[in-house]
């Protein structure tokens, strides 16, 4: 059987919208952990002396995929326009919330006895509950301003996105994908 034109543009953007979902999701769970990106890649830390404060390169692990999600949503935003783009970013900022929501509640729940405590890898005890709590909890209270940013950044970023298609035309896809 052979796809129409409107099927394979289906296609497309379930599989994109797939990317872009997975790696918003990704970003926000994975976003609660500080790393240094001169330690990561061997450096010393920069220790930028700015405005007195003392300034390196610690990034959120989140930093690491963001890209892909807006780069997806460039193309997104060239297959599909603004629409598309919206339409998305809406309903990936009601998954979020969700997801936050589940990991909200999954927090409250009563440990079983054997998960509590357990061993780590010299053998000291380990509260795997604390240590969950700590973890998934920290994204809950930045969760509103996170969101925000992430809906902002997407509607900013696919309003520039179609300014720089009014220049540039159908070419260069490239250039407003990197604007």
């Amino acid at each position: 059987m052979e796809n129409t034109q409107e099927q394979k543009r289906n296609k497309l953007f379930i599989i994109l919208a797939g990317i872009f979902i997975t790696n918003a999701l990704l970003a926000e769970m994975i976003g609660v952990k500080i790393f240094s990106a001169e330690s990561t890649l061997g450096l010393e830390p920069a220790h930028f002396n700015i405005l007195g404060f003392t300034m390196d390169f610690n990034l959120t692990a989140g930093a690491v995929i963001w890209p892909v999600v807006f780069i997806t949503t460039d193309l997104i935003n060239e297959y599909f326009g603004k629409p598309g783009v919206k339409r998305i970013s809406y309903f990936t900022a009601s998954l979020i919330a969700y997801a936050f929501v589940v990991i909200f509640i999954t927090i409250r729940l009563s440990p079983a006895d054997f998960w509590v405590t357990v061993k780590d890898g010299n053998g000291n005890d380990f509260n795997m509950d604390f240590a969950f709590g700590k973890i998934f909890g920290q994204g809950q209270r930045i969760i509103i301003g996170s969101l925000t940013a992430f809906l902002l950044g997407q509607l900013v970023d696919v309003f520039v996105f179609q300014q720089l298609r009014k220049v540039t035309g159908s070419k260069k896809l490239w250039l407003r994908a990197t604007g």
